[in-house]
């Protein structure tokens, strides 16, 4: 499915990457699942899978890029939840600078992920259901001075 933002968006348990103990531990995202399609997506983008960087902290996400006619394409995954986005760059997320999906992104749709458009993650916080977010992560959202929806799902908190 890919997410346009003509609906509200509720954040999950989550979404920011932090975790309280006694709720136990957060989702995963399949990191296999996540290969399996981006190497479909380059396929069908008639290119190849550039450089891919699993997770690690304190990042939400993986990151890879997609080689094709068009260019180079930055592909993010949600560590915790199946969220797809796309950037300009690998740095891009930094800027809370997020693109529309490629024609090709239908594949991550096709293998379970939400593909989040350029749009949705540019909807500013106060349009958005942060009601689960704990005191630790409205600290993190004001000192890294996030306003927007993929600042706060696709980010390097510590």
């Amino acid at each position: 499915m890919v997410d346009d933002g003509n609906t509200g968006f509720a954040l999950p348990r989550g979404a920011t990457g932090f975790f309280r103990r006694k709720e136990g531990p957060l989702p995963r995202t399949d990191a296999r699942s996540f290969r399996a399609a981006l190497y479909a997506a380059a396929r069908l983008a008639g290119g190849t899978v550039g450089e891919v960087e699993e997770q690690a902290y304190p990042r939400t996400f993986h990151t890879a890029t997609v080689v094709g006619d068009a260019g180079e394409s930055v592909v993010l995954c949600h560590t915790h939840h199946p969220w797809i986005a796309f950037a300009g760059t690998r740095e891009d997320w930094r800027r809370e600078r997020f693109l529309a999906p490629p024609s090709w992104a239908r594949t991550f749709t096709d293998a379970g992920f939400t593909v989040l458009s350029g749009e949705r993650l540019a909807t500013p916080l106060s349009d958005v259901d942060t009601s689960v977010l704990g005191p630790g992560e409205w600290r993190e959202v004001r000192f890294y001075g996030v306003t927007t929806l993929g600042g706060v799902l696709f980010n390097a908190w510590d």
